[in-house]
């Protein structure tokens, strides 16, 4: 077995000088979570985000060692001692204190004043750099920027900066800092993490620390965007004028006593208003508004006035609340007394459309220092900002964690794939398109572990919204990034979005001094890169991804000829293995008093979801205007398909209402379900039973069409097997037809009332629309207006009672928040790390083993470890929740480890999430065997075969393997990733000897396994395995 790479070298951090070490011989496994890089696991160094240094567990040990005896250090100034719920915007420019550069930098002799702002200071990169610096990529400058300014000798030294300056010669050879200007968080990734930093308080105290020292050394924003679940929709939308005229109907829903009283908006007798403001019928049901919700604006299409928000969100958002009270209590908790500490409330929209549209600076200004602004977190969408010259990217858990203690993250000096665009897209090609054409193109081309950097003519004709749906879906071609250079484009974007103009000169004076502003015609020395790519935007063609996994890419024009492929094709990444006989089966159902058939192919589940395309107006509006003009054209969606429009932020909502589109894609049964991750994280809303019964009865390969980046299978709904990607416009003409097995060239997606025949062209907006629609209503006000309402919070957030003790109150009933068991035995010193000696296999698995199957985010099924444990809480079902929403409860995560009915263990020979416990021969939910294995002390390893890991960073899917007593896993290959998190968790992550695998050396899983680990650690060392079959 190869063990995990080793440095050969490392620091003494104590001292804040090199020196040589030996390899060390223990792990403080009392701080398990911390451990970011105590050994790696494949030949190569990891070119993603980790801690900093070989055995960067000493860091946070020191750290939390040091708050035992008072203040903890930090890397930059303490902050500001003063809390906030919500960010303090400036244009986009903040400048708190923590911002600023490291007091004693190495190169403040390079520290200049700014031209034309004589306050403004930056350091001179050109100047240090010289020919050098000109010939480095764009986002490698950022990085030298970064160690520049915080060159201490100490957390980054000036051979990290030779080394970055000399990039062309020790790319992917060298290691190298990066603190990033702040981090962001997900409340599903976010809660473990504030847990975590809750229970180092407790531990600071039982060992005799003050725990009021323990904050975020970094300025942290979490946002809370993932606990939105779709409990209601399909309910009228009435915030516009009904095209056909009629009276509204009263509403006979009961007001919560947490809603605003509701109230009728007229039009207020203006002479522009073509309409009625609260007449007519827009849904499939029919309904009124009962309140507005603050943070989100809604205006009438016709006069620009505010209009009450949709039922369906006021409904969503208060069983969220409802649902999520213990979460969201303690993260009021949090942001009340962790300093560094930003909430985003719940309501608010996704993190990466708040990072996008709010957060977002560019250019910092930290006591009059320029830097560029740099973001990492814990959401896969955080390199959505790259779009707009930010670099940022997402990293695990752990590594976030890390970050927030004020350590820097540890990177392979990456290669820089230049991705040069030239040509335009075709009139039907939309961003989406043209992602997806890009995606295939750089994972061919095989740029995982790379920086991937765009130029060339074709860059220019992209608006910045669409250079961040591109950037958006970089991690799905396994690249670190996708970086576009700040230029004309993007300056005009800040300007419309309201952007301070001031401030706007000063940004772009300091970015063409540093040399980050991209200019074609200015830039007389081409960046060099170590490959590029060019594409073609003219050979793009609309397209769509699945049925399984969003790499495989499928021409619309091919669409019904690869899905009947598909039902031929063997069970595996995109066949069903569907008879010959039975593949034109079609099953009746009954659906409020209507018959309807299913056949394979039939759309059940159709959700415009936030993801990746609410960002961009242009994709966004075109599925509204094509939505419009099938309701024209009295095409309309079949009532039992799940329909739902999840937005990403309220200014989405405001530019599809304001543009008057919003109440054609409620009649169609797409209307507003609250701002929140929902679908794309399995939190869709139960099928009819009706529907569920003829999939189950004719063995049918339902699908669902999303307009997400995430479709493996499962994962919006079980009984739904086939998942596609497309386009929003897309979405709404594949729920409109009611199947993928369509053709859309020559197949019509139904008729008009007088029997016409309407095909998808007829309705498909053309670019002169879009641009139009998008000029006039994706304007100024919609980002002031959004702005104003940030400031004011949420009201049922602010409502929302917390305590604000030091320490959390732990409430021992709670199902949500648990202390966790990592710090139950921390100790001043780590404990020696101990031979895994006659370990048992809990599972033996085969290739690309995702964190879903690891480690569910979606519902709790009724039949799970999970689901027992609750139910013996006196929970019922329907207040499960979701794994995702109880990440704060270890014990629920523990027993979600493995829970995926999607799990195939070679053990049981079908997906299901068991195993078998050995000693007895039983099988068992593999937490209960997992459970009896730890009360033998029996140790546990796992087999795997190619890519384990993949799929989204997920913290958990290395937290609750290790709380299952799994202290090792065997694989073919790892995600690098989730490798990361192995190793911060203490599981070793070894890998088979190239060419081998479980079933060549003959293992078929029921041996009992030995090893140690020797003293004298090197990279590439292998270890010997002992195996013997004993049952």
């Amino acid at each position: 077995m190869l063990f995990p790479n080793f440095f050969d070298r490392s620091r003494d951090y104590s001292r804040g000088t090199s020196r040589e070490l030996s390899p060390p011989t223990s792990l403080p496994r009392s701080l398990p979570f911390l451990c970011s890089h105590v050994w790696r696991v494949s030949r190569e160094p990891s070119a993603g985000g980790s801690a900093r240094g070989p055995w960067p567990w000493l860091w946070p040990w020191r750290q939390l060692s040091r708050c035992l005896r008072g203040p903890p250090p930090t890397l930059r100034d303490p902050p500001s001692p003063q809390l906030r719920s919500l960010p303090l915007p400036a244009g986009r420019i903040w400048s708190p204190a923590m911002d600023t550069p490291s007091a004693g930098s190495a190169f403040e002799d390079f520290v200049e004043a700014l031209p034309e702002s004589p306050a403004g200071q930056f350091f001179n990169l050109p100047k240090l750099g010289g020919a050098k610096y000109d010939a480095l990529p764009y986002s490698i400058r950022v990085l030298l920027e970064a160690a520049v300014r915080n060159c201490d000798g100490f957390v980054v030294k000036k051979e990290d900066v030779v080394n970055i300056l000399d990039w062309k010669n020790k790319q992917n050879n060298v290691e190298v800092p990066f603190l990033p200007a702040r981090v962001l968080l997900q409340d599903f990734t976010g809660i473990p993490a504030m847990v975590d930093f809750a229970a180092m308080r407790e531990a600071v105290k039982t060992l005799g620390g003050d725990p009021k020292n323990v904050h975020p050394a970094c300025p942290t924003d979490l946002t809370v965007d993932h606990s939105l679940q779709i409990d209601f929709s399909k309910c009228a939308i009435q915030n516009a004028p009904n095209p056909g005229g009629g009276e509204l109907q009263k509403t006979t829903s009961k007001l919560s006593p947490l809603k605003v009283q509701p109230r009728k908006v007229s039009c207020r007798g203006q002479t522009t208003c073509r309409g009625p403001c609260d007449g007519g019928e827009l849904g499939r049901n029919s309904g009124k508004f009962s309140a507005q919700i603050e943070n989100t604006p809604i205006l009438c299409p016709f006069h620009l006035q505010p209009v009450p928000e949709p039922e369906t969100v006021l409904k969503n958002q208060e069983v969220e609340f409802g649902r999520n009270r213990e979460r969201l209590q303690f993260f009021k908790w949090s942001s009340k007394v962790f300093k560094n500490v930003t909430l985003i409330p719940p309501g608010t929209g996704m993190a990466h459309q708040v990072n996008l549209e709010y957060l977002s600076r560019v250019v910092f200004e930290g006591e009059n220092l320029f830097f560029p602004d740099s973001v990492v977190g814990t959401d896969s969408h955080i390199t959505m900002v790259n779009g707009l010259g930010i670099l940022g990217w997402g990293v695990g858990g752990i590594e976030t964690e890390a970050v927030m203690l004020g350590l820097p993250v540890s990177l392979t000096l990456p290669e820089v794939v230049g991705c040069e665009l030239i040509g335009s897209s075709g009139p039907l090609a939309t961003s989406i398109d043209v992602v997806l054409g890009i995606t295939k193109h750089l994972r061919q081309a095989g740029v995982a572990g790379k920086f991937v950097e765009f130029f060339g003519s074709g860059v220019a004709q992209l608006s910045v919204t669409d250079r961040t749906t591109i950037a958006n879906m970089c991690p799905e071609y396994g690249a670190i990034l996708s970086f576009f250079p700040v230029d004309n484009v993007t300056l005009m974007h800040l300007e419309h979005t309201g952007f301070d103009k001031d401030k706007l000169a000063s940004m772009e004076t300091y970015l063409k001094a540093v040399k980050l502003f991209r200019s074609d015609q200015d830039s007389p020395v081409e960046p060099e890169y170590s490959q590029i790519i060019q594409i073609n935007l003219n050979s793009i063609i609309p397209s769509v991804s699945g049925p399984k996994r969003p790499q495989d890419r499928v021409a619309v024009s091919d669409m019904k000829s690869d899905f009947q492929a598909c039902l031929n094709e063997k069970v595996g990444f995109k066949g069903f293995q569907i008879a010959a006989e039975k593949q034109n089966d079609v099953v009746p159902i009954q659906y409020e008093g209507i018959e309807y058939k299913l056949s394979h192919g039939s759309v059940v589940i159709a959700a415009v979801i936030s993801c990746t395309n609410n960002c961009n107006p242009s994709v966004m509006l075109a599925a509204g205007l094509l939505a419009k003009k099938a309701v024209e054209a009295g095409l309309r969606v079949k009532p039992y398909i799940r329909t739902s429009l999840s937005p990403g932020s309220g200014m989405v909502t405001h530019y599809l209402s304001s543009s008057g589109v919003l109440p054609y894609l409620s009649k169609l049964g797409f209307e507003v379900v609250g701002y929140g991750c929902s679908t794309c994280v399995g939190n869709t809303a139960p099928l009819p039973e009706a529907v569920l019964n003829a999939i189950k009865e004719g063995d049918l390969v339902a699908c669902g069409v999303l307009s997400g980046n995430k479709n493996f299978e499962g994962r919006l709904c079980d009984c739904v097997r086939a998942n596609y990607l497309a386009s929003p416009p897309l979405v709404v003409a594949y729920a409109i037809a009611g199947t993928v097995n369509i053709d859309f060239q020559t197949e019509p997606l139904g008729t008009d009332p007088q029997g016409k025949n309407i095909y998808l062209h007829d309705i498909w907006p053309n670019r002169e629309e879009l641009h139009k629609v998008e000029e006039e209503h994706v304007i100024f006000s919609m980002f002031k207006e959004l702005n104003e309402k940030m400031e004011k919070g949420n009201k049922r957030w602010n409502s929302l009672d917390a305590p604000d003790s030091v320490l959390f109150p732990w409430d021992s009933k709670s199902t949500y928040i648990r202390c966790p068991s990592f710090f139950d035995k921390l100790a001043k010193e780590p404990v020696a790390l101990q031979p895994i000696e006659n370990a048992h296999v809990l599972l033996y698995l085969g290739d690309s083993v995702t964190t879903d199957h690891i480690s569910p985010a979606g519902s709790i099924a009724r039949s799970s470890a999970a689901a027992k444990y609750l139910t013996n809480r006196g929970l019922t079902p329907r207040e499960f929740n979701s794994y995702g929403a109880r990440r704060g409860n270890d014990a629920v995560m523990t027993r979600g480890t493995f829970a995926n009915i999607k799990l195939l263990n070679k053990f049981i020979g079908k997906p299901a999430p068991k195993t078998i416990h050995f000693p007895s021969g039983q099988t068992l939910d593999v937490f209960e065997a997992a459970e009896l294995y730890q009360r033998e002390g029996i140790p546990l390893i796992i087999l795997a075969g190619k890519k384990y890991g993949s799929g989204n960073s997920r913290d958990w899917a290395a937290k609750g393997p290790y709380l299952m007593g799994v202290k090792a896993v065997v694989a073919e290959s790892y995600e690098k990733i989730h490798k990361d998190h192995l190793i911060g968790i203490g599981i070793a992550p070894l890998q088979f000897l190239p060419g081998e695998n479980a079933s060549s050396l003959g293992l078929s899983g029921r041996e009992q396994f030995s090893f140690s680990f020797p003293e004298d650690l090197s990279p590439g060392v292998t270890l010997n395995i002992k195996a013997y079959l004993k049952f």
